[in-house]
């Protein structure tokens, strides 16, 4: 059995997120913190340098998305295994994080002690997630009959009707009127759009939009 501990990378903007979870961390003697990031594009570098065993990755962060980071490192690194920590329980995060690569899920108002076990748990090669994570997951697919795939998965619903509105030729006024929301909500969705599909700008993203069938 391997006795080497287990070397973690922790991804998240909250500093005193960072420093809590260091702290609890500090006390599990089979862990080893080597770094921290406080966006993904910062925890995608980190993890090709550092090669950390388990990446604890939140999915909102200032300055990078999480969900892309995950999709990175996992494509880059299929050996470090990542663990979602984030604050939010909704369908579309937990599918698209799971689409993405991670191992597990969990949320952060868990006990120091389960989160300690899931960290534990991804680093032996399992897969793990949070109770209240775990029941959405039967529920979905104990009251869903069998779903054609959506195009572009890594789209949350949202984010594909903003793209079928763009691939329609509307402005990003025209699409905050015709779907109740905020400019910048729009403009968010929209940067989570170019970073999800890989593409430099809007022209690009109608492109793929349009060649996909929407608009």
């Amino acid at each position: 059995m391997n006795s080497e501990p287990l070397t973690i990378l922790i991804a998240d903007d909250h500093p005193l997120f960072r420093k809590g979870l260091r702290a609890l961390l500090a006390t599990m003697p089979q862990v080893n913190v080597v770094g921290e990031a406080s966006n993904g594009a910062d925890a995608v570098r980190l993890a090709a340098e550092l090669q950390p065993s388990v990446v604890l990755m939140d999915l909102q962060m200032q300055g990078g998305d999480g969900l892309s980071a995950v999709r990175a490192i996992v494509a880059a690194q299929p050996e470090v295994r990542v663990l979602v920590v984030t604050m939010f329980q909704d369908d579309d995060s937990i599918f698209a994080a799971m689409r993405a690569g991670a191992r597990g899920y969990v949320l952060k108002d868990m006990d120091d002690d389960d989160i300690t076990r899931a960290i534990l748990a991804v680093g032996r090669g399992d897969a793990i997630f949070s109770p209240a994570i775990a029941a959405r997951m039967i529920t979905f697919f104990g009251a869903r009959s069998p779903q054609p795939i959506p195009m572009f998965p890594e789209l949350t619903e949202s984010e594909r009707n903003v793209l079928r509105l763009m691939a329609k030729g509307l402005s990003n006024d025209a699409i905050a009127q015709q779907l109740a929301l905020s400019p910048k909500t729009v403009r968010n969705y929209i940067s989570n759009i170019f970073g999800k599909l890989q593409v430099a700008d809007r022209a690009q993203a109608i492109v793929r939009a349009r060649d996909a069938g929407l608009g």
